[in-house]
């Protein structure tokens, strides 16, 4: 478990995977992981829900007595509310990740923001995720007001058809320790290499000691530092 507690770059892909502490440190009051010395992961699922793919997440979550937050799309939400309901009542929490899935960076702020409140007449959560983690300095200066915008530590890659599923949990193996929230991906193109990465990564940490809970505003704002007066604010753009 040595590269859990000490991970390192290994090829310039990696930057993607686990942005590097610089970028973090520009872009602004974002969320990257929880700072904590206690053996705990935060796993999340972007672009659900979606019927037996959510459905077969929780299963498993479930087997191994793990919480995680589930980045939902309002429309989704909208489609199958019972899917939804599933979340809830199996303790995880929820997320906004827009209403119609928006790449920020290709949408006006003023269309951004209001497919955001859309979504928000469905997912009832101050946490936020950009899709595709992209959106303008204009689009967080609004939301940041509102939300505690989360991003990533560790990104699976799951989603690439480039990537094995073996290629996927080493990634998530490689990169994640204490505090790491990771994502994975909860849609039909991620399927296979998400399963296989996430039942796997529960079966190392488990076995490492590791607890996996969901996080909540105030797991976040806990650890969140003083805003500083002046601090620059870049857009977030990384896949």
């Amino acid at each position: 478990m040595e590269a859990i507690l000490k991970p390192k770059y290994r090829k310039l892909s990696d930057l993607l995977i686990q942005p590097p502490r610089l970028i973090k440190s520009v872009l602004g009051d974002i969320t990257w992981k929880i700072n904590t010395n206690e053996k705990v992961v935060y796993l999340t699922f972007d672009d659900g829900p979606v019927p037996y793919i959510t459905e077969n997440i929780l299963s498993v979550l479930d087997i191994f007595d793990a919480k995680a937050t589930f980045f939902c799309v309002g429309e989704n939400v909208k489609k199958y509310p019972f899917v939804y309901r599933k979340i809830l009542n199996g303790g995880h929490s929820v997320g906004n990740h827009t209403y119609s899935h928006l790449n920020g960076l290709k949408t006006s702020t003023g269309t951004y923001l209001d497919n955001i409140k859309r979504a928000s007449e469905y997912i009832d959560s101050k946490l936020f995720r950009p899709p595709h983690g992209r959106m303008k300095s204009s689009q967080q200066a609004v939301l940041e007001k509102e939300y505690d915008i989360i991003l990533w530590d560790v990104l699976s890659y799951d989603f690439s058809k480039k990537l094995s599923k073996e290629e996927c949990f080493d990634n998530v193996k490689h990169f994640t320790r204490a505090g790491s929230i990771v994502v994975f991906h909860d849609n039909i193109k991620a399927l296979d290499n998400m399963l296989y990465a996430l039942t796997q990564t529960l079966l190392l940490y488990k076995k490492a000691g590791y607890r996996f809970e969901a996080l909540t505003e105030e797991i976040v704002k806990k650890q969140k530092k003083p805003k500083t007066a002046g601090k620059s604010r870049m857009f977030a753009a990384f896949f």
